[in-house]
């Protein structure tokens, strides 16, 4: 388990692609790796990786063909840095929230705002991944524990906004319109979400769409939105 508060960013030294499967050396920031082992998880951009061969300073790992297809990890090259965290360990304090290192999905950055000491991307991801996320809800970005602060249904896009300490400790001021980043949903409001739509769909069957068009709206988000603690912020 990650705690979504990033630790640094650790530079691609060297890259092996092979058939289903490349092999990446990652250099990491000073003591990053105090204490690591071989078979220890790290997440680099939010995709929980199985140390394979470690020295003071460096990693070795291998990121199966699942892996390569579902994040941006099949589009990297040598010097490429990365957003890096250590497993949470007993008692670790959850500053973000509870991630599981495995990505759902990815998008793409289709806008950027820099207002004075912040910045805003906003980000494109696909129509059914747009379900579980709601404003004012959590969301994992290249491994970052971040708040949605809009969400809007109709153009699949959402906002996060960046504070001066968070853009110092990743890479997210590099990214650039067009840039890919990894998505991890967060699981509560997945399992609520599933649960509510599973509930609706086999109470109304095929009626559902009639009445959500009808609305103009989806009841799934409106009675996901509705419950205690939808619009729970870090503080």
């Amino acid at each position: 388990m990650f705690t979504g508060i990033v630790k640094g960013t650790a530079r691609l030294s060297a890259l092996e692609r092979k058939a289903g499967l490349s092999t990446l050396t990652l250099d990491f920031p000073p003591g990053f790796d105090a204490e690591l082992e071989a078979g220890a998880s790290v997440a680099v951009d939010g995709v929980c990786l199985t140390v394979t061969r470690h020295a003071s300073g460096w990693a070795e790992f291998d990121v199966m063909q699942e892996s390569l297809v579902r994040t941006t990890l099949a589009d990297i090259a040598v010097g490429d840095l990365f957003n890096v965290e250590r497993a949470a360990h007993d008692g670790a304090e959850i500053g973000g929230h509870p991630l599981s290192g495995h990505v759902d999905c990815t998008a793409t950055v289709v806008g950027i705002e820099t207002p004075e000491n912040n910045k805003v991307m906003r980000f494109e991801v696909a129509p059914e991944w747009m379900h579980y996320i709601f404003a004012k809800g959590y969301i994992a970005v290249n491994g970052c524990s971040l708040t949605v602060s809009d969400a809007d249904r109709a153009s699949r896009r959402f906002s996060v906004w960046f504070i001066p300490e968070t853009l110092r400790m990743t890479t997210f001021d590099a990214k650039t319109i067009g840039s890919r980043v990894n998505i991890e949903i967060e699981r509560a409001t997945q399992v609520t979400v599933d649960t509510i739509r599973n509930y609706l769909d086999e109470r109304l069957g095929p009626l559902l769409p009639r009445l959500e068009a009808l609305l103009g709206t989806s009841l799934v988000e409106q009675t996901t939105a509705s419950l205690p603690g939808a619009t729970q912020t870090k503080p």
